[in-house]
């Protein structure tokens, strides 16, 4: 199988990495190993999104004595049915394809590879062995809305793309600032990339121009533009970290952090397959899977979360486990 990458950093660092976890293209695997492919939108080297991916694939091949590989790859429709063909052709039993993204690519190659589970990141969709797993963004960004409601006059989202989670997730922040003022400001951009900070930084001051004094990232390595937007604000505008803890890059303005464990997830799922267990619907991981999703504060932020917040925001997170609060529409 050909590696497909978009730079000659990628390049570089899958070929290490290719060496480091063995050539499966050198070395036939044995019938019964059991294997599993990741694929990404991108590099592995950047810290965020894809890294998360990837230290999954890490947690599967150290917990579950897994044969393992992964290819970064262009955002190109084409190149991921060709990976995940490549992958099933190989007898891997487990494809992950690391994004919304995949998904059309996963449910054609599907068709001539049904002994072969693919596994779709940030989906809902559930066809034979095409699976998706999602992680329910919108209940942790309901929290950031509520406090940002709270703590300030207005709040600029900034996104990757327009595609379902990141359009729920931003949902989940609307209902949730306006469960406290109905009248609170929010505002989207979305940046048709994952990849450009600038874009992302500039469209962050943007909307603290126009008085935001919340800008929240949800774009993968570009969101550390919204990040460093914040702390070049002078104090204007607080954030939180979104599935990587950022709050090193400004750490008084970094508010909280929310983390998916998704290894913890993905070695969950993986490992009832291993034991011929396919799940019979798609995953959702929510505020419910404390193993997986977790919500911190930084006390160390100019302006902190008082702790009566907290409190508060506490019992809205026990009250969407309950059931008693949505956070998005279905």
């Amino acid at each position: 199988m050909n590696k497909t990458v978009f730079s000659r950093r990628s390049l570089l660092a899958s070929t290490i990495a290719l060496t480091l976890i063995g050539s499966i293209w050198q070395t036939p695997a044995r019938a019964d190993d059991f294997k599993m492919g990741l694929l990404v939108p991108g590099s592995i080297g950047e810290e965020g999104w894809n890294r998360i991916a990837f230290d999954a694939l890490k947690r599967v091949e150290k917990e579950l004595g897994a044969k393992i590989s992964y290819v970064e790859l262009p955002e190109n429709p084409a190149a991921f049915e060709k990976a995940f063909r490549d992958y099933a052709g190989q007898g891997y039993q487990v494809v992950l394809g690391h994004g919304f993204q995949f998904q059309d690519a996963a449910l054609t190659a599907a068709e001539d590879f049904p002994d072969t589970v693919f596994l779709i990141s940030s989906s809902r969709i559930h066809e034979g062995k095409v699976i998706g797993l999602n992680t329910d963004a919108s209940q942790p960004f309901y929290l950031m809305g509520v406090i940002a409601a709270k703590m300030g006059k207005g709040a600029g989202l900034i996104g990757g793309m327009e595609i379902p989670p990141i359009t729920q997730a931003f949902e989940g922040f609307v209902n949730g600032s306006k469960s406290v003022n109905p009248d609170f400001p929010v505002s989207t951009v979305y940046l048709g990339s994952f990849t450009d900070a600038s874009a992302a930084k500039e469209a962050a001051f943007s909307v603290i121009s126009q008085g935001a004094d919340f800008v929240i990232p949800n774009a993968n390595s570009a969101g550390m533009g919204v990040i460093q937007a914040a702390r070049e604000s002078g104090g204007k505008a607080s954030t939180f970290s979104v599935y990587s803890d950022y709050t090193h890059a400004a750490p008084q303005n970094v508010l909280g952090t929310f983390l998916a464990d998704y290894g913890q997830g993905i070695v969950r799922i993986v490992s009832g397959i291993k034991d011929g267990k396919v799940p019979d619907s798609n995953v959702d991981f929510g505020l419910k899977d404390t193993d997986v999703i977790k919500f911190t504060y930084n006390d160390a932020a100019t302006r902190p979360v008082p702790t009566d917040l907290r409190t508060f925001v506490d019992d809205v997170s026990a009250k969407i486990v309950a059931g008693d609060i949505q956070t998005r529409a279905n």
